[in-house]
Formats: C-alpha cells, sequence, structure tokens
C-alpha cells in the first residue's frame, strides 16, 4: 500500500482594509447627513407633514385640475402668454451670449493676464449669484412691469452662467494651433480668430442652446411677480381658482418645452459631434422589443392627445 499525504487545507486570510479610507467615507457621510437633518429641522419638517402632503396636493389641487378646459377661448388665451415667455427667454438668452462670450476670452487665464482674469471672474460670479427673480423685482422700478423686464432679467443672468461656462472652455483648449498661429507671426487677436475660437465654438454654441432651455423654464417663474411671461396667466387662473384653464396653461407650457427640448438637444448632439445623428428609421430597428413598445405607445398617447384636443377646438368654433 503506498501512504498518501493530505495536505492541510489554506486558509484564505483577508487582507485588513485601511482604517483612512473607510473614516473619510463616514466622514463624508456625515457631512452630508448631518446638515440635511439640520435644514430639515430648522424649515420644521416633520413626518406626518411628509406622509400626508401627497394625498393634500392631489385632492386640493389636481384633481381639481382634470378634465382641463380645453375650449379655444382657453387655448387663445394662454398661447400669447406662452409665446411671450419664449420671446422673453429667446432674447435673453441672445443678450447673455453676445456679452459673454467677450467677457469669457476676458475671464480665461490662458488668454489674459492672471490679476485681469480673476478680476472679470469674480464679476460673472457676482452676476450669477443673484436669481433671475430677484434681478426682476430690481429692475421693476426702473424698466416697470412687463416683458421687458423679465427679458433683462434672464440676459443679466445669463451672462454670469455663460461667461463662467465659456471661460472655462476656452482654458481648456489645445495650445498647438495656437503656438502653430504665434509661429507664423499671427498677433494676438488673430491667434483667437484662427486658433481659439474654432475650437470653442461648437460647446459655446450648445452651452447657448442649453441656456435657453433654462431661461424659457424661468421666464414662466418671472411671470408670478409681473415681469412677463405665462406665469403671470397662471397665476390668474389660480388665483381665482379656475383649475381648469390653469390645467390648460400647464399642459401647452409643458406641450411646448418638451418640444423645444426635444429639438435643442438634437442640435446641441449635432453640433458637438460633429456629424448628422442616425436617421429614425434607424434608430427604431436598432431599439429592442421593450423599448419599441414604449415608443409605439407613446406616440399612439401623443397622437391621441393632439386629436383630442384639435376635437374639442373645433367643436368650440
Amino acid at each position: 500500500m503506498s501512504n498518501t499525504t493530505v495536505a492541510p487545507p489554506t486558509v484564505t486570510v483577508r487582507p485588513k482594509r485601511p482604517l483612512r479610507p473607510r473614516l473619510v467615507r463616514w466622514g463624508l457621510t456625515a457631512a452630508v447627513l448631518i446638515p440635511f437633518l439640520w435644514a430639515a429641522l430648522g424649515i420644521d419638517i416633520s413626518l406626518d407633514r411628509l406622509l400626508t402632503a401627497p394625498a393634500d396636493m392631489w385632492n386640493r389641487v389636481i384633481r381639481q385640475m382634470f378634465p382641463p378646459d380645453l375650449s379655444p377661448e382657453a387655448i387663445e388665451r394662454a398661447l400669447p402668454s406662452i409665446t411671450e415667455s419664449l420671446w422673453m427667454a429667446w432674447i435673453g438668452t441672445m443678450i447673455g451670449a453676445f456679452f459673454s462670450f467677450l467677457l469669457a476670452f476676458a475671464a480665461a487665464t490662458n488668454v489674459t493676464p492672471g490679476w485681469l482674469a480673476n478680476s472679470i471672474r469674480q464679476i460673472l460670479n457676482a452676476i450669477r449669484a443673484v436669481p433671475e427673480i430677484i434681478l426682476a423685482m430690481v429692475l421693476i422700478p426702473v424698466t416697470g412691469l412687463g416683458a421687458w423686464t423679465g427679458t433683462l432679467a434672464l440676459g443679466i443672468h445669463s451672462i454670469g452662467t455663460l461667461g463662467k461656462l465659456s471661460s472655462e472652455v476656452i482654458e481648456g483648449i489645445d495650445a498647438g494651433p495656437v503656438e502653430a498661429v504665434a509661429a507664423t507671426g499671427g498677433t494676438k487677436l488673430q491667434q483667437m480668430r484662427f486658433a481659439i475660437v474654432p475650437q470653442v465654438m461648437p460647446n459655446i454654441v450648445a452651452y447657448w442652446l442649453y441656456r435657453f432651455e433654462i431661461n424659457i423654464r424661468a421666464s414662466a417663474v418671472l411671470g408670478i411677480i409681473g415681469a412677463g411671461g405665462v406665469g403671470a396667466e397662471l397665476q390668474a387662473q389660480l388665483r381665482f381658482r379656475d383649475f381648469s384653464r390653469a390645467a390648460t396653461v400647464l399642459l401647452l407650457t409643458i406641450a411646448v418645452v418638451l418640444l423645444i427640448d426635444t429639438i435643442s438637444a438634437r442640435v446641441r448632439r449635432r453640433i458637438i459631434s460633429g456629424h448628422a445623428e442616425e436617421e429614425p428609421i434607424a434608430m427604431f430597428t436598432a431599439m429592442s422589443w421593450g423599448q419599441r413598445s414604449l415608443a409605439i405607445v407613446g406616440g399612439l398617447v401623443l397622437v391621441a392627445i393632439a386629436v383630442f384636443i384639435l376635437y374639442q377646438y373645433q367643436q368650440g368654433l
């Protein structure tokens, strides 16, 4: 008989995790939770109010909004306010785009001296720190109530936001083209024109479009204080407890915002990628069966809503 020796079982010893990463993780968790609990106590949030809030919102507001008033009179009254919000957002974005484009080069540390760039950045930070609604309240005594006040508020706040984002884009450029233009004897202005601007324009234009989307939403809020836009119409309907017409204003506003967001997102992707996107048919065939089903159901629901609105509109004529 041959003697066989059995090897003793190997015991795997788990390495001891270092203490420092755990302390950092627990420290970050505490840094988030403690201010959250402190803030919740400071604004008097109770568990009972959190549990009853959804039911109160449904019974007091949402349930009374349905069915919405889709009569021609309600739609014709809401559309001018929505259009005014769009014009406010567009002009405000153009104001912000023009001035922020000039200030962005002065705020970029790789283009201007450090003392000047830091000074311009602090100015942009100060502009961005004041919300649009506060700017509108400050401008109302000067420009009065109306869309012009809201437009200026959106434009001024857009200068601070777009200037900050654009300056960061300029600082992230490739220095090679700039050095090439400088090596051929190009001036500082020519370096910006032929080496910097072509690199940064796709991202900057994408930021402009994104800011336009934000300004559309902000213009709806400015109307509440009388600075023009759809917010004034919504406030008037809620003040008189006409929830069905308030629902009409909300639905039309949401539809317009979603449409513009979809178009703007597609344009932004096209600008940044530099090539055309896939055709809708090719994108549809590339989806899974679940995604196709959701897309078909969503499309049918949107078509049904559009047909219902048109039918109600024609019935009222």
